[in-house]
């Protein structure tokens, strides 16, 4: 006796055929590259940000000591005018 046809479609769908196999399969797996990569890329970005914080802070110390080195500049200079000023006065009033 021959299979009935309902036999032979419940087969068809269990077993799906090869070629819907292997693409599910490569799917799946370029879905877990993209995932391992994802996750790569996030711990880079994290680091990336500890890292960053971390220049800013470098950046923001060497803001603050070049301003108090300008500050320190400026004030010898003064100095150094108000001394050239004085001997000045003191040549011309040798005079």
């Amino acid at each position: 006796m021959a299979a009935s046809p309902s036999e032979s479609d419940a087969q068809k769908l269990l077993a799906p055929p090869e070629p819907e196999s292997q693409l599910s399969s490569l799917v799946y797996e370029m879905s877990q590259q993209v995932q391992a990569a994802m996750e790569n890329m996030l711990k880079m970005i994290n680091e990336i940000d500890e890292n960053s914080d971390g220049i800013m802070v470098d950046i923001e110390k060497c803001k603050e000591s070049a301003i108090d080195r300008k500050r320190v500049l400026e004030e010898e200079k003064e100095r150094f005018q108000k001394a050239a000023f004085t001997v000045l006065d003191m040549l011309n009033n040798g005079e």
